[in-house]
């Protein structure tokens, strides 16, 4: 991400994020019922999750299986011995009135995640941001505000979808170590980076699958003590994360500096408005009145079962981020882009590995085969090219048999039916002419039919040299070797 929002040097800016992010599992944390996403209202649902009298609660352990590697992903120290808790949370989308989640003891501990700033001029910035813990809990349901019909009253009502309830979450609370909005939405994207990567959450913020809240306080360069924190919610874009934050950090600068007090509350991120409106007074963790969840027993992580979960790990982005300009010789630029998704940055280097040169392979993912599957709305892996075709296409080129404009007029039908680019050049007659001879012919006729052009060319009009090789092309329907075209024009033109 570039550029950011200019706080006065006076201030400094303290931020961190709290964010949810909802484990791919097929069932809930606690009970059978799935986590389909979309199902009609409350379908999904259970005695268990409903908080019915008599019903006890399992752990899934797929959730625990997820924590302990997004845990591990954050370079966190995994508890061998954690519990579950239950924290007192009285609102109408929660049937039980209480969560299940993790407080003195959570699942994982003192992590960290690397981000990466690129300024406009390509240079690379890394910082690593704090994770003070990670740990399980269950989602509540979700409240649909509407009015009525009934326009006697004006009365509006609001209905409840429990489908979300006892949805496996685990919450990342980052350590208070970042100071800008660029930033913030950085961290938040890398964070769902290394989630997609180990493929234990989606990361889907218009689904909620990932949702951040921010803790952002202002004070006084040289204050030693953090200023009042204010939190923000509903912002469902890592743009709005941004925007949100740099208006917060306006608004406190402005009543520091007019003597407005500022209140520990929680705000919400109006996207029309562009600004932050309270909505309440922020509870602290006294509020919740948390006590051992006494339905569930603790939780113990062997050294073995541990061991076998880090093993699984793929390498994950900050790591072939590096990998990628150290071995490669990539810029900032390319790396991010090519490792921003797991099965993009796998098919590139699937390409190289089937011998493609790759600035070749980086070029053709990063650019038309990009291009298609944004235009399509296709994943690199619905494509039917597979990496060995184009690494064949590539070579195709670099050998001569055919020209790169021949290789992108090709690439769209490779893209949707797949096949071997060499049979396709074969059957379609389009082998690329190098043959001296044979183009000196073609360049001959091609002058021959535009005499005048000619002259124009030697009185000193030497443009018309590419319409030229546009005819050459044109007979040759784009067969002609371009740069010995080139060649073998030039020549004939200069004597």
């Amino acid at each position: 991400m570039t550029s950011a929002t200019s706080v006065k040097t006076e201030y400094e800016v303290i931020i961190g994020l709290e964010t949810h992010c909802q484990l791919s599992t097929e069932t809930k944390i606690f009970s059978s019922s799935s986590t389909a996403f979309g199902a009609d209202p409350n379908t999904n649902i259970d005695p268990i999750c409903m908080g019915l009298p008599g019903v006890l609660p399992v752990l899934n352990e797929k959730v625990l299986e997820y924590a302990v590697k997004a845990g591990l992903a954050l370079n966190c120290e995994i508890a061998s011995y954690s519990k579950f808790d239950r924290k007192q949370y009285f609102y109408p989308d929660l049937p039980k009135n209480y969560q299940i989640s993790q407080y003195d003891l959570p699942i994982a501990e003192n992590g960290w995640l690397e981000i990466e700033i690129v300024d406009e001029q390509g240079n690379v910035t890394r910082k690593k941001i704090g994770i003070t813990r990670l740990h399980m809990e269950e989602d509540a349901g979700k409240l649909v505000h509407a009015g009525t019909s009934d326009r006697l009253s004006g009365s509006t009502h609001s209905m409840v979808d429990y489908n979300r309830a006892g949805i496996p979450l685990v919450e990342i609370v980052s350590e208070p170590d970042i100071r800008s909005g660029v930033e913030a939405a950085e961290y938040a994207q890398e964070l769902r980076r290394i989630m997609r990567y180990l493929g234990v959450s989606d990361g889907n913020m218009q689904e909620g699958s990932l949702r951040c809240d921010v803790n952002i306080s202002v004070r006084p360069v040289g204050q030693k003590e953090f200023g009042t924190k204010v939190e923000i919610k509903n912002m469902n874009s890592f743009s709005a994360i941004q925007r949100a934050i740099d208006y917060e950090i306006q608004r406190q600068i402005t009543a520091l500096e007019t003597g407005e007090k500022i209140r520990q509350e929680t705000r919400l991120w109006e996207e029309g408005s562009q600004r932050t409106i309270s909505m309440r007074s922020k509870e602290g963790s006294s509020d919740y009145r948390y006590f051992p969840e006494p339905d569930l027993p603790p939780i113990e992580v062997s050294p073995e079962q541990l061991e076998a979960w880090k093993v699984e790990l793929p390498e994950l982005p900050a790591q072939k981020r590096h990998r990628y300009e150290t071995e490669l010789g990539l810029s900032a630029y390319d790396t991010r882009v090519l490792t921003d998704d797991r099965s993009v940055s796998e098919y590139f280097e699937s390409t190289i590995q089937a011998g493609a040169d790759t600035k070749q392979a980086v070029n053709w993912v990063m650019g038309d085969i990009t291009a298609y599957l944004k235009n399509e709305k296709l994943t690199i892996g619905e494509i039917p090219l597979k990496p060995e075709g184009l690494a064949e296409l590539i070579g195709l080129i670099e050998a001569g048999t055919i020209s790169g404009k021949i290789a992108k007029d090709l690439l769209p039908e490779l893209l949707s039916k797949g096949g071997s680019p060499k049979t396709l050049v074969e059957k379609k007659g389009l082998v690329q002419i190098s043959d001296t001879g044979e183009l000196e012919n073609i360049i001959d006729e091609v002058l021959a039919a535009h005499p005048s052009e000619v002259e124009l060319f030697k009185n000193g009009k030497t443009k018309l040299q590419g319409f030229f090789v546009g005819q050459i092309m044109k007979k040759t329907q784009g067969r002609a070797d371009p740069k010995l075209t080139n060649q073998l024009l030039a020549k004939k033109l200069s004597s």
